[in-house]
């Protein structure tokens, strides 16, 4: 297969648009920068200490000549694990470095993989940083999770010869439309990328549209249908909860105003389905003391599992305060609502409530796994609300009625496994480079 460099050269205008854009970002960082600072001291000194990483002073792994995988954050950790997984056992000697932009994502690396990755913040988008990061990695191959795209990043990679493959590749309608318009700057860098693995047909036909040529595109449907197999179910119990001793509404991912009406739904419910109780899972570490202090103003019992507390009868919420915790908490749920979707953030990932076989809930606003949550609906696995009125007559529902929930629990989970098969055809993409 020829590499991109070989067959494409940007025009002049396309080089001093991106030097532009170039300009722009160095203009930016200084002030980045400051910010960085700030919110270290005050939120995650680690990400302050390391801090120098963001400018592309990065330590060189063991051995270099491996695969680098960039994965913004918590979701993209999670999804991309499975793949790394498997070319870690089919290539035991070669190294694998894994780049995130958050705290939160480098935990999540380090959750999963403890030390047998090599790991640091993707330095900004500067081509000197950029550069300087590929000289010290010198990574055989540079795979992109999902959807950020940076133009030095994968131009600095095209000068170097650097395959850059785009796995479980989203693209919705509405960044297709924002980056057609920016198509001086977003065209030479599709020219560039050896390869878009497509999680969806909408992505794929998007990619089509912003002018990837087809033989570098393939739909491989969505990685997460493996990486939510692959999690399974294998705890009993959670601080003190199982699914013999409670009824647990489930709040997984959650954002502002969702937590209220999980709370609202819960104070609504508690006296006509006891014994419950409520599990929320806030999507951002920086948002458990806001919860903490919504539910001291809601008067509600509360345990908070950082503190290693156990449920007693007498309590009303777990509050799951820790990162990396979502998926044990689901294994003992009834009943799962996933959050950024009554929120408006295109709502989370579906299928780990799914792969313990639960119900799931969302709001309206899906569009960040369309075809997932498409499938999930048509086969009875997750119910669409509009608002916390309808969450609540959602949930009644549901507990009113255990066999309803136990069928839409085993649909979901026939969903999951009826899908499976990205990670081969990605690895199959990965060869062939």
């Amino acid at each position: 297969m020829t590499r991109p460099s070989d067959t494409y050269r940007p025009t002049l205008g396309q080089n001093a648009f991106r030097w532009f854009y170039s300009l722009v970002l160095a203009l930016i960082v200084p002030f980045a920068f400051i910010n960085l600072m700030i919110r270290g001291r005050k939120r995650n000194k680690d990400y302050n200490h390391r801090r120098f990483e963001r400018f592309g002073f990065v330590r060189r792994p063991a051995k270099t000549g491996g695969y680098l995988f960039h994965c913004v954050s918590v979701g993209e950790v999670v999804a991309a694990s499975v793949l790394i997984k498997k070319i870690m056992r089919d290539e035991p000697e070669t190294s694998i470095t894994i780049t995130t932009t958050t705290p939160t994502g480098s935990a999540r690396v380090r959750d999963i993989f403890g030390d047998a990755v090599h790991h640091f913040y993707l330095p900004y988008d500067l081509h000197m940083a950029m550069s300087g990061m590929l000289r010290r990695v010198k990574p055989k191959m540079v795979l992109i999770t999902e959807v950020e795209l940076w133009p030095n990043f994968i131009h600095c990679c095209w000068r170097r010869h650097i395959p850059v493959v785009v796995v479980n590749a989203r693209m919705t309608n509405r960044s297709a439309r924002r980056y057609k318009k920016l198509s001086i700057l977003f065209a030479p860098m599709l020219h560039k990328i050896s390869h878009v693995c497509a999680q969806g047909q909408r992505d794929f036909d998007n990619y089509l549209f912003l002018g990837l040529d087809k033989p570098k595109l393939t739909l491989t449907n969505n990685i997460k249908f493996d990486q939510a197999v692959s999690a399974g179910s294998v705890l009993s119990d959670f601080h003190g909860v199982s699914r013999d001793s409670r009824t647990v509404l489930i709040g997984g991912s959650t954002h502002d105003t969702e937590e209220l009406a999980l709370i609202r739904t819960y104070q609504q419910l508690k006296s006509e389905s006891p014994p419950l109780l409520l599990i929320l899972v806030p999507r951002h570490p920086e948002r458990f003391n806001t919860v903490k202090k919504l539910l001291t103003e809601e008067k509600m019992q509360a345990v908070f599992s950082s503190e290693g507390g156990l449920v007693t009868p007498e309590t009303d919420v777990l509050l799951v305060d820790e990162m990396g915790k979502l998926n044990a908490a689901y294994q003992v749920a009834s009943i799962a609502f996933v959050g950024g979707s009554l929120a408006d953030r295109g709502g989370h990932n579906a299928l780990e409530p799914a792969a313990v076989k639960l119900p799931v809930i969302m709001g309206p606003n899906t569009y960040n796994n369309p075809v997932i949550c498409q499938y999930l609906q048509d086969n009875g696995a997750l119910f669409i609300v509009n608002d916390a009125t309808a969450l609540a007559t959602c949930c009644q529902s549901l507990l009113a009625d255990p066999a309803k929930a136990k069928q839409s629990g085993e649909a979901g989970y026939a969903v999951l496994r009826a899908n499976q098969g990205a990670v081969e055809k990605t690895i199959e993409v990965i060869r062939s480079l």
